[in-house]
């Protein structure tokens, strides 16, 4: 289950050493952790990582599978998610240190900056090999947060990008070393703690209103 650290003023969100799907339990652990960090004031900034060798892969499909009369209760709550980190009123970084797909790699698109690690990992939107349709809640969060060349690239051909591609892509800010990946992460948080506040928040929320709109529609699949 997701736990939080702090190092400094920057607390360090550890999404797990699993796959980190989405089940409703890990969903409110990773809340709880964020009630702490908007509760902290500032300065403050937030970094996400996990242990091994993925960050997230995405959707508790397992869970799906015996909670289908759940279904839009549950997107909702994916999407409640993504919209929260996009609109957290610190800055957030998202350190890549493994692979990252699906739902797990739109989350990392809800983090105002991303690391990747060069060297070994995957970020992947695969639903149109696994004939998922993203919902339009999906679909407004990674267009609004990609180039328009780049989302058309990962949503229609499940492209696996590695981390220096993913750099060039602008799917993420910097692509380094294992080693490097959660300590370039917490110096680009350090350097914007202080940016921390409803300032931010409301410079967020202004900026990503249609997204937010869209992912807090009342229904979710329509």
């Amino acid at each position: 289950m997701p736990t939080l650290d702090r190092h400094d003023d920057v607390f360090v969100l550890d999404l797990g050493d699993g796959e980190n799907r989405f089940h409703p339990d890990w969903i409110a652990s990773v809340h709880a952790t964020l009630d702490k960090v908007e509760q902290a004031g500032s300065p403050c900034a937030l970094v996400t990582t996990a242990t091994g060798k993925i960050w997230s892969n995405g959707l508790d499909l397992g869970w799906l599978g015996e909670n289908a009369d759940k279904f839009q209760e549950y997107a909702a709550s994916v999407h409640e998610l993504f919209a929260r980190v996009l609109a957290l009123p610190v800055i957030t970084v998202a350190a890549l240190q493994g692979h990252t797909f699906a739902a797990g790699a739109m989350l990392s698109l809800a983090h105002d900056f991303r690391v990747m690690r060069a060297d070994r990992g995957y970020w992947c939107l695969p639903e149109a090999d696994i004939e998922i349709p993203f919902t339009r809640g999906m679909s407004a969060l990674i267009q609004g947060r990609l180039a328009p060349q780049a989302a058309h690239r990962a949503m229609t051909t499940a492209h696996r990008y590695g981390g220096a591609e993913a750099a060039a892509a602008g799917i993420v800010d910097q692509a380094v070393g294992e080693e490097a990946v959660l300590p370039t992460a917490l110096a680009l948080a350090e350097t914007l703690t202080t940016k921390a506040g409803p300032t931010l928040g409301t410079i967020k929320a202004r900026m990503f209103a249609r997204v937010l709109e869209t992912l807090r529609d009342a229904d979710p699949l329509g």
